[in-house]
């Protein structure tokens, strides 16, 4: 039987988190056997996502005042890593599949996912590799660059009883908007990064857009398996609602 996969673009920046909670969500209906495999992209608003790492880190309510400040919403996103920013010009997006034994095959799933994106950005006109370079912010061996010395997309991965999620970022403009709000946030955490390590598709090849993207997403899915459209269920995105209050940080006046 063909591989099915589920597509959903829809976005909800108008609800600060949501975007996040409804990934956690699909994650659970996944798990559960109430859905499939599904790939979301989508655009979450102003966002600056910490990992738990973060959380715990000495400078953790200075560095979400200093986002808050900067007018991005802070929350604590589903997967691992270090502060990673979404605003207009990026792109999100979560690879949900269920998986009878999800602890295996951890690292094939990121590489999937990395390798994916490369072949995306090739679509677009980005030369682009798998692998961390020197002083990238959220730094991961699964991180994609071009010529090795800018960052363009990152990814983490969180596991449920019976799947997987593996999701992340595209920097697809606005990489000096990027470092902007990331200077001041890494300075509270105390994480060195070099802001020159930063990239976006469009400053490599003008012209790339945020449409361009997820047609070439869409056209890679559609090498993988038959691709069908869908919504999330207002049931869905009411469990993601109910969530919002333990991924959201409260900043203090």
């Amino acid at each position: 039987m063909s591989r099915r996969i589920s597509l959903v673009t829809e976005s909800y920046p108008a609800v600060p988190g949501l975007d996040t909670t409804l990934a956690r969500a699909l994650l659970q209906s996944v798990s559960a056997g109430d859905s499939g495999e599904t790939f979301r992209i989508y655009s979450p608003g102003r966002v600056m996502a910490f990992g738990k790492r973060d959380t715990v880190a000495t400078g953790f309510h200075a560095a979400a005042a200093a986002a808050q400040d900067y007018g991005y919403v802070p929350l604590v996103r589903l997967a691992g890593g270090r502060a990673a920013v979404f605003h207009e010009g990026t792109l999100a997006f979560g690879w949900t599949a269920p998986i009878e034994d999800p602890r295996s095959g951890i690292q094939d799933r990121f590489m999937d996912l990395s390798e994916l994106m490369v072949r995306v950005f090739s679509r677009v006109g980005v030369v682009s590799a798998v692998g961390e370079i020197p002083g990238e912010y959220c730094p991961g061996r699964f991180s994609v660059h071009h010529s090795g010395n800018r960052k363009v997309m990152g990814v983490g991965q969180r596991l449920a009883r019976n799947a997987a999620h593996v999701g992340g970022v595209i920097a697809v403009s606005g990489a000096d908007t990027i470092n902007e709000v990331l200077l001041p946030v890494y300075e509270a955490l105390d994480v060195e990064f070099t802001a020159t390590a930063t990239g976006a598709l469009s400053d490599l090849i003008p012209g790339v857009t945020i449409t361009s993207v997820v047609m070439a997403i869409v056209a890679e899915l559609e090498a993988l398996g038959e691709v069908s459209r869908t919504t999330l269920s207002s049931a869905m995105i009411d469990r993601g609602r109910d969530m919002l209050p333990d991924h959201l940080v409260n900043v203090p006046d």
